[in-house]
């Protein structure tokens, strides 16, 4: 086929995904609110977001991993013209996602003693500790948040999440402001002070974006509820779709909080460096997530439709999409490595193990791009299952060990921590792609799918 044939659907897909990537970058922009200003008081209460934002971040990769089974399903049956269908699985989306937000804050509430079990500074820990007891509660709020948001994502109108998100930055910047440092009547409250800012501005976010679906004439019909509208096949279907990508969430997310503990067995300054530069990374890693959602979202339209063809052109269409703009970002973090550290911290040691990292992340910009992408084309697909174990294999039999044994500090340091982040993704893309070629390529020929 001729590159022509790819590059017509850019905008379209661009359409889909700017939303969903202002929207995304929005989740990591609170991170990075907290870390510009909180930088300003020191290494180690950098370190300390960075400790506890890891543990809350395991938890969030699996209550977003569950809620990403909502968006194909919405999808399908959009294709289909189904709204009774859909209807059904935008509730039990909802009442999944609540369930899931409970249970997440207290496994994230019974697992903070084990920091101090990890080899990590007792004053990193210590100061860590408050701060994710507040931020662990904001779970709850994100977790019905991203129940809409998939939601409308599924029906393509991606949008709306976006505006919520940038207004409860905005929220989320305001309070840091002034809870942080203490300023006007507010008290000084530091790294509590930027986790209450986190709080209020998730539960604006709900807020805004429940009055805006709520109150549309086009979603009107999905918000009401039947007597008997809650079915065990309908959540059993959500399970088998929402339990294996939770999972490759959780291997990812954590063999990167594997790096921030790794880090921390460095030292104080090295675990501030591993947090300038994994927030940096996960700027760019939004966009491609963007590309992600809008691969689900197309693929699983032409599903419903049993185009299969359409569906192979379009989805190799986001793939060349990724790679380009991953390939900019990649060229800017080598060219800007040894500014950007300073924009989140003045201490020359933190800056420049950061710059250093900044090159590896450069490396990886590719592989990471692809691999969440082609992730995103087989859940329109809604195959889960072989992914799940690609993930597994990538991140933790190939990644994790190279990042363990040469991210000690008699080997590489802390480059060698993200050389195994290197190697594992760049595995995962190779054998994803392999997966979605077979499966479509399958689809074409027979036009039958069946995934284990």
């Amino acid at each position: 086929m001729q590159l022509s044939t790819y590059t017509q659907e850019f905008r379209k897909n661009i359409k889909i995904a700017f939303p969903v990537m202002l929207g995304q970058l929005g989740h990591v922009l609170v991170g990075l609110a907290d870390n510009i200003m909180v930088g300003q008081l020191g290494a180690a209460p950098l370190a300390a977001v960075s400790l506890g934002n890891s543990l809350i971040f395991i938890a969030l990769s699996i209550g977003i991993g569950f809620s990403f089974a909502i968006t194909p399903l919405i999808a399908e049956a959009d294709g289909a013209a189904d709204i009774e269908k859909g209807r059904s699985f935008f509730q039990h989306g909802i009442i999944m996602c609540l369930l899931n937000g409970i249970i997440l804050f207290a496994l994230v509430w019974a697992a903070k003693p084990l920091l101090y079990y990890l080899d990590q500074p007792p004053e990193v820990v210590d100061l860590s500790l408050p701060y994710i007891n507040i931020v662990a509660f904001s779970l709850l709020p994100l977790m019905l948040f991203q129940a809409f948001k998939q939601f409308g994502d599924g029906l393509s109108q991606t949008k709306y999440a976006m505006y919520a998100t940038i207004a409860a930055n905005l929220v989320n910047v305001l309070f840091n402001y002034l809870l942080i440092y203490g300023v006007w009547i507010f008290p000084r409250l530091e790294l509590e002070g930027a986790a209450i800012g986190t709080l209020i501005s998730r539960f604006f976010m709900l807020g805004f974006l429940y009055y805006i679906l709520k109150s549309k004439k086009k979603f009107s019909t999905y918000f009401i509820w039947a007597k008997k509208s809650l079915q065990k096949k309908v959540f059993k279907r959500m399970w088998d779709l929402g339990f294996p990508t939770a999972l490759q969430m959780l291997f990812e997310v954590a063999i990167f909080t594997g790096s921030v503990f790794l880090a921390g067995m460095l030292g104080t300054n090295p675990q501030a460096a591993n947090q300038v530069a994994l927030n940096l990374s996960s700027m760019t890693f939004m966009i491609a997530v963007g590309i992600g959602v809008t691969a689900t979202i197309r693929v699983a339209n032409q599903k419903g439709r049993n185009d299969f063809k359409e569906m192979h052109r379009i989805a190799f269409s986001t793939f060349l999409l990724v790679f380009l703009i991953e390939a900019v970002f990649a060229i800017g973090f080598i060219v800007l490595k040894d500014i950007l550290p300073t924009f989140y911290i003045d201490n020359f040691e933190v800056t420049q193990i950061a710059a250093q990292l900044l090159i590896v992340a450069a490396l990886f910009q590719l592989s990471d791009g692809l691999q969440v992408v082609i992730l995103g084309a087989l859940r329109g697909l809604q195959d889960v299952k072989i992914p799940m174990l690609i993930c597994f294999i990538s991140y933790w039999l190939i990644g994790f060990p190279i990042s363990y044994f040469t991210g000690k500090e008699a080997v590489l340091g802390s480059i060698g921590i993200w050389l195994g982040l290197l190697a594992g993704l760049s595995a995962s893309a190779i054998m994803l792609y392999l997966r979605f070629n077979y499966l479509s390529k399958k689809l074409i020929n027979h036009g039958v799918l069946t995934t284990p």
